[in-house]
């Protein structure tokens, strides 16, 4: 995932610019160090976002000022403010997610509130429309002329010539909108749950993890709802009334909490979807989409749903046909034994045993491998630096350089602990242009410390993330700040990470990093084999998940509030069968649903970029997945242009043809 600091920051988000080339000019910008500010204090924090928005105002008010010639001075004042705005509101959100100290993630969460509030009332000043409006498009090179016209569209977005008392509530409403977003995710971050359990309970797990857990004072063994719990229980522990309840416990964060903040984000959503005249906030969010409107993302959910019907159902009916094996006369196999039958079938039917495969996949070795593959492909190195103030022990730093010339700044915050985000996701921190300033990221995810083990698909997760990271940093040298790194299209951020993904499946690849943490042994053939048919299996059903959530985001925002949120997850469930994963009476996914905060109507966006991704992967296949050559014109013609064009232009661009739905096609059914 990609996480967007402030998706409501409105004049962000449509610019573009061309991509630069590999020149020296990087050298001149300045080297990241927006990690300190997360080192320091709440009040030092405070002071340096206060003093962004200062002169981000001052720049805007000196841009008024200027005649109608100084347009190549109105351009880059008006990029300096919203970068500078950018910039701020990414180290908000981050700190706002992963600060141990809750006085700094208090002071992040408003200072986002105050960026925002800047953000809407520049996107209502007519003045500064009427100024960047005033600039004849047509006499600006393609790209720039590109930047404007979608910069002014998101000033029409935000009601700059609507009427005042329209643009005051449209003001209102997005102020409100950060604060409900930021209410939502916080109480899925901080109600961790914990479900108890006598050690007999707990046969079939690893010995790793059960080091991890002691047995408490009271004979039981504690397990919490954070990811390196909550996945090995559901995957190994044969006690189905364990799994059970560290399910439901699982799907009833933030509950009740958000019962009243979800009610409330949709109905003021849709209320100002409808205030600007779009039927729903589903069409105002996707309008500037690959997808274009609410009806096109369903045709594709709907797609999706007729594509991965066969594929779920036979799915399922193996994993009832050995469940039926442990509980004869069985009827349904219950959401909390999916993940456990699945691996029992890929473990009996095709000979993988997944507790063998973890012992190759300790977190370490995984973080190396990660990082020797890309280097390699794209023809980088990565530096520790050591002594970086940064905002817990657990962080990591690390400079990237091709050649001589260094290209940003990345950290790693890989750990679970409390008070931090949950899920694994690819923070910006500062973002790059050329000459001025390189760009810096950050990891964020929830994997076992150095000598834990990591399931396949935690190394899968580790590869997404650090496609989004190579984007941010590769797109980082554009001339004009508000494109530069991750701003393309929403529908087309998930690509890169999902295309990197692909590679913790490749023999070559994994024969790379993946050695036994205890014998150093290198992974046998063999177990790539079984893995790889294996994950074969089960992909009917996971589409089939994907493409369920999808509809549930949409299906929330493309009506008008009110509705009861489990009832249309439940309708929606059904409509997905044999899907039946997220729902069962007495629970609520849709509560701890994290991306109906930043995705909002858009969870469809990564199937949509999984269509992308496969068909980009035929060009690799066809020469091989750790083919530099390939790999240095995906760079060149995907990564680094950022916005420069329309996303589907840099697809066309790598591919020779515009991007299709057979590769997907293709791999759901098995070819």
């Amino acid at each position: 995932m990609q996480k967007l600091a402030l998706a409501a920051l409105v004049l962000l988000s449509a610019c573009a610019t061309t991509p630069a080339t590999r020149t020296a000019s990087m050298t001149t910008a300045s080297l990241p160090k927006a990690a300190t500010l997360l080192a320091g204090t709440p009040a030092a924090f405070t002071a340096s976002c206060d003093a962004a928005l200062a002169t981000a105002r001052a720049n805007v008010e000196a841009l008024k000022q200027l005649s109608g010639a100084d347009e190549a001075k109105k351009l880059a004042l008006y990029d300096e403010a919203t970068t500078l705005m950018s910039n701020a509101g990414a180290r908000s959100g981050l700190a706002r997610e992963v600060h141990p100290d809750e006085a700094f993630r208090g002071a992040a969460e408003a200072c986002e509130q105050r960026i925002e509030a800047l953000s809407v009332e520049l996107a209502q000043d007519k003045g500064l429309y009427q100024a960047l409006s005033a600039i004849d498009g047509k006499a600006l090179d393609p790209v720039t002329g590109f930047w404007l016209f979608k910069t002014l569209r998101e000033f029409r977005r935000a009601g700059v010539d609507r009427d005042d008392a329209t643009r005051e509530r449209v003001k209102a409403l997005n102020e409100e909108l950060v604060k409900l977003g930021q209410s939502f995710g916080r109480n899925i971050r901080d109600d961790v749950r914990t479900v108890k359990a006598k050690p007999a309970d707990l046969a079939g797990l690893p010995k790793d993890f059960l080091d991890a857990h002691p047995v408490g004072a009271d004979g039981l063994v504690s397990i919490t709802t954070n990811p390196p719990d909550y996945l090995p229980v559901m995957v190994y522990a044969k006690n189905a009334g364990v799994r059970e309840a560290l399910w439901r416990a699982y799907r009833n964060r933030a509950f009740p909490p958000n019962v009243e903040v979800l009610q409330t984000l949709l109905a003021k959503r849709h209320e100002l979807a409808t205030l600007l005249g779009y039927a729903s906030w589903a069409d105002f969010t996707l309008e500037t989409k690959m997808a274009r409107t609410a009806k096109a993302a369903a045709e594709f959910i709907e797609q999706g749903r007729l594509a991965t019907l066969s594929r779920a159902k036979a799915d399922m009916a193996v994993l009832l046909a050995r469940k039926q094996k442990d509980v004869p006369g069985a009827t349904a196999v219950e959401p909390w034994e999916q993940d456990f039958y699945e691996d029992r079938v890929k473990n009996e039917q095709y000979g993988l045993d997944s507790q063998a495969l973890r012992n190759y996949f300790e977190y370490g070795s995984v973080k190396q491998g990660v990082m020797e593959l890309t280097s390699r492909l794209f023809n980088v190195r990565y530096v520790k630096q050591a002594d970086v103030a940064v905002w817990h022990p657990d962080v990591e730093t690390y400079d990237v350089y091709e050649g001589d010339a260094l290209l940003g700044r990345f950290h790693l915050d890989m750990h679970a602990r409390d008070n931090k985000y949950k899920h694994a996701a690819q923070f910006g921190l500062t973002v790059g242009q050329a000459g001025k300033a390189l760009p810096e990221a950050v990891l964020v995810c929830n994997f076992p410390k150095p000598g834990g083990l990591l399931q396949h698909s935690e190394v899968e997760t580790f590869f997404h993330e650090f496609g989004h990271l190579l984007h941010e940093l590769f797109a980082g040298r554009q001339q004009w700040g508000g494109i530069s790194g991750i701003r393309t299209e929403w529908d087309f951020v998930e690509v890169p990470s999902m295309l990197l993904q692909e590679w913790p499946l490749d023999a070559s690849a994994l024969e790379a990093f993946a050695r036994h943490h205890q014998t150093g042994a290198v992974i046998p053939a063999s177990l790539v084999a079984q893995l790889k048919a294996a994950k074969e299996f089960g992909v009917g059903l996971s589409m089939r998940r994907q493409f369920f959530l999808s509809a549930v985001s949409l299906g929330y925002h493309d009506r008008a509030p009110g509705f009861d949120t489990s009832a249309v997850l439940k309708e929606l469930q059904a409509k997905f069968e044999p899907f039946r994963r997220e729902y069962v009476e007495g629970t609520h996914f849709e509560l701890g649903f994290g991306h109906l905060d930043g995705y909002s109507a858009a969870y469809y966006t990564y199937q949509w970029s999984t269509v992308i991704a496969k068909d980009l992967l035929t060009r690799f296949k066809a020469k091989g997945m750790l083919s530099p050559e390939v790999a240095t014109e995906y760079r060149t013609k995907v990564l680094e242009p950022g916005g420069s064009k329309e996303a589907a232009a840099l697809v066309a661009d790598f591919l020779g043809r515009p991007y299709r739905f057979d590769a997907f096609q293709a791999w759901l059914d098995g070819k």
